[in-house]
């Protein structure tokens, strides 16, 4: 199996990376549907003895977007969508200011989990990926995200673990967000792992992931320089590693990853 990696170098607009994403997974879905058993695609292919086309590349984009929060299934806004005024979930609504000021945007995703943020400072990486080709469980996906984020850290002398809280910690802080939304087993979303101290204002105005009390922390913060852009391939790097480790926690009859190849947003959406 080879991987795709879309990295992009330049903060980005949340809405221009959740569009790549929807791409990505309806093409996989779409793939599924047509393969599935009974189809009218699958049937014709075994009456003409054609083989059906290969699966798509699973992919992960590393990004970092403009200022924004956002809410998963646990905290979505109620339905007004008559209201002229932007709509949002009771956590947000204390600090509707910071919306109405531009200083940041808010997006309600699918994702499981409640309000976090993301921006400038921190490496985001979705995995688009079908569970099923990795043989992967739900669960066991969630455990590969976060442990490849500790490999990770765990390169860079920093202590990191898991708790009964969501995300990954170091110190008593989270350094790490996870959250994943999963579709026939196709899933979407994935990490953000604070590399700099500068989403820390941001997360300060909000109770992150519904965890009163709890404070958040980045690589600077526990004294590790990097560069987003490192960051984003050595996370890459570490999460290959571990599914390669990993894949048999599932049923184990997962492919491997033999190839991790680099692409650009041009690539995708056209095959998309």
């Amino acid at each position: 199996m080879r991987l795709a990696h879309l990295h992009l170098h330049h903060q980005t607009p949340f809405a221009r990376v959740s569009a790549i994403q929807q791409a990505l997974t309806t093409r996989l879905l779409t793939h599924k549907k047509l393969a599935s058993p009974g189809s009218l695609s699958s049937q014709y292919d075994h009456t003409s003895l054609k083989s059906p086309p290969p699966p798509p590349d699973p992919t992960i984009i590393t990004f970092t977007p403009n200022p924004v929060y956002t809410t998963g299934r646990r905290d979505l806004p109620p339905s007004n969508t008559h209201s002229p005024t932007l709509s949002l979930p009771p956590p947000l609504e204390p600090i509707r200011h910071i919306f109405t000021a531009n200083k940041a945007e808010y997006h309600p995703t699918l994702r499981g989990g409640q309000t976090t943020y993301h921006g400038p400072g921190q490496m985001v990486a979705y995995t688009i990926l079908d569970l099923k080709r990795l043989g992967l469980t739900p669960r066991c996906h969630i455990r590969v995200l976060e442990n490849s984020v500790i490999d990770l850290l765990a390169g860079y002398g920093v202590d990191a673990v898991t708790t009964e809280d969501p995300g990954v910690w170091t110190g008593g802080k989270k350094i790490t967000a996870v959250g994943v939304h999963l579709r026939r087993n196709i899933s979407s979303f994935g990490i953000g792992l604070n590399v700099t101290d500068e989403p820390m204002w941001f997360f300060k105005q909000i109770v992150a992931c519904g965890l009163e009390g709890k404070e958040a922390t980045s690589l600077q913060g526990v004294g590790v320089a990097k560069e987003i852009d490192d960051v984003a391939a050595g996370f890459v790097g570490r999460f290959v590693d571990r599914v390669n480790k990993d894949f048999a926690c599932g049923e184990g009859l997962g492919e491997k990853i033999e190839e991790v190849y680099r692409v650009r947003e041009e690539d995708l959406l056209p095959a998309c």
